[in-house]
């Protein structure tokens, strides 16, 4: 398995293509400005796209989700507590960011599944387990995957906006709660080995025992 990120558009969104050796791909959080990068790589990789996962529905994560999955002619995956803003993004955002929204109009991909908690996702030969993990939204999920490595089998989780390098997400848009974000830490992040990797939508990857120690947000949980 194979993955490659970068960031996209004014908010520095991570959009990670996920691939596996026979070029089955899966693209997460296509971002503002992130659909001609995406088509370039898949293409000079000569990928298949399967899907477009998506960790949560906030604006940054979602702008060009429509685009790259209906170019694809794949589904986009997202929960359904936060699937109202693939047309609606407005609904989850700020006033002042709202006001950004003008003149731009937002539409559903042509085909849209919701994940739940505990689903397990399938493409070509790469399987995802999901997690609801809401707080920084209320529809947040986790995808975790397995990775193998010259030193075993490792554990990658792309968490979106819930577990940074040294943070956590905010919880102060429209369905946000801090409280509840920290208990989703604590239960679906937490309870994995150290050395699990954490691919985060902004900022540099982690893992699980940096976090546990080095993270002033964590402390007591």
């Amino acid at each position: 398995m194979r993955i490659v990120g970068f960031p996209a558009g004014m908010f520095q969104t991570n959009c990670y293509i996920v691939s596996d050796d026979a070029g089955d791909c899966v693209i997460v959080d296509p971002g503002q400005d992130s659909e001609e990068l995406v088509r370039r790589q898949v293409s000079e990789a000569g990928l298949r796209p399967r899907a477009v996962l998506l960790t949560h529905g906030h604006l940054d994560h979602i702008w060009n989700a429509q685009q790259v999955a209906d170019h694809y002619r794949v589904p986009a995956y997202i929960h359904p507590d936060d699937r109202e803003m693939l047309s609606e993004p407005a609904k989850a955002l700020s006033l002042d960011l709202a006001a950004m929204l003008k003149g731009h109009t937002f539409v559903e991909p042509a085909e849209v599944v919701e994940v739940f908690d505990g689903d397990r996702l399938t493409f070509g030969t790469m399987t995802f387990d999901v997690d609801h993990v809401p707080g920084h939204s209320v529809g947040s999920v986790s995808f975790r995957t397995t990775v193998e490595t010259e030193e075993g089998p490792r554990e990658v989780v792309i968490g979106g906006d819930v577990l940074f390098q040294d943070g956590v997400g905010r919880s102060d848009l429209p369905g946000g709660d801090h409280e509840v974000l920290l208990q989703s830490i604590a239960k679906k992040f937490l309870v994995l080995d150290d050395d699990a990797v954490v691919l985060p939508g902004h900022g540099p990857s982690t893992t699980i025992g940096r976090e546990r120690r080095a993270n002033p947000f964590l402390r007591g949980l």
